[in-house]
């Protein structure tokens, strides 16, 4: 089986997403239903911008399992990699827009997620091996079988390929912030693409100034570092360069997905060999375009989307 442009690994859910702003879980609401988890947004984001996507993970044996499935067949995303695990439920999120630029997330995971049952054997190593992009997200090496599968597959790549991780961080998905930490130091060490926000800088670094975490990151031998900012844009560098984007304006209707939107991007620009400034561009209005919106994975652009996006901005 021939390797794809992009291959994803880790957390999958069905997100509801609270449809009134501001009303917390304690308080009567609704809810919209779409698909959700770091890696799957970003899986979905990159197959919507037009690279072959093949997601690694798993899900319950159960009709929300089902779901998930048809809604990534339907994005264009593989899921020959997608087993489902007898007795198991898939995971369900749910979002209040407390404040809608962080919403308040709950997650029902069970005692062992399904998605922390990847073993090495369920993917072939040469489509590991040649696939354009890895891309391990942080929280993916938490907990279960999915975390050494995750080191061993990184292992695996060679220092002039892109494997990305993303430092996404879910506190309560850890055992503590030290555990965070170390596996995050394992982790950039096998990396040559590290991405991250300013509060995820700071849980696996120690330090949340962009320079000095590029600094870090960059010193620890991968080859790009990204530090996402929110308002203030984002910071690319490499040991040669540094490039700071301006953030693309947009009304804010939910802040959640807009850094998986990102990666999806970053995932393209990587694969198409842009430069540091075109990517941080192309990536920031991915983001934005999906802050702009309620959902994560249904609000992924595809390029013409996103070339509006960015030309509303200018």
């Amino acid at each position: 089986m021939s390797a794809p442009d992009v291959l994803s690994v880790g957390r999958i859910s069905v997100d509801l997403y609270a449809n009134e702003p501001h009303r917390g879980f304690h308080e009567q609401q609704t809810f919209q239903k779409s698909v959700g988890g770091s890696p799957t947004n970003v899986a979905v984001a990159a197959a919507q911008l037009g690279s072959s996507v093949a997601l690694v993970t798993k899900v319950g044996d159960d009709a929300f399992g089902d779901y998930v499935l048809s809604r990534l067949e339907g994005w264009g995303v593989d899921t020959t990699y997608i087993e489902k695990v007898p007795g198991t439920q898939t995971p369900l999120a749910f979002a209040a827009l407390t404040p809608p630029e962080t919403p308040t997330v709950m997650f029902y995971r069970g005692v062992a997620a399904p998605d922390t049952m990847v073993k090495e054997a369920d993917v072939p190593m040469e489509v590991v091996k040649e696939a354009g992009v890895l891309w391990i997200s942080h929280t993916s090496l938490a907990v279960g079988d999915t975390s050494p599968t995750c080191l061993a597959w990184m292992r695996a790549r060679s220092a002039d390929q892109h494997t990305v991780l993303d430092l996404d961080y879910r506190p309560t998905l850890w055992a503590s912030k030290d555990d965070a930490r170390e596996l995050a130091h394992t982790a950039i060490s096998l990396s040559t693409v590290v991405v991250g926000n300013r509060e995820e800088c700071e849980v696996a670094l120690g330090v949340d100034d962009p320079d000095s975490a590029a600094t870090v990151i960059l010193d620890a031998g991968a080859r790009l570092a990204i530090v996402k900012m929110g308002a203030e844009g984002a910071l690319l560098a490499t040991r040669d360069e540094r490039v700071r984007v301006a953030p693309t304006p947009i009304d804010l209707v939910c802040g959640l997905g807009a850094g998986d939107a990102f990666g999806g991007a970053l995932c393209h620009g990587l694969l198409q060999g842009w430069d540091l400034e075109k990517m941080g561009q192309v990536a920031n209005a991915a983001g934005a375009h999906v802050a702009s919106q309620l959902t994560c994975a249904d609000a992924m652009p595809t390029l013409p989307e996103l070339m509006k996006t960015m030309e509303g901005a200018a």
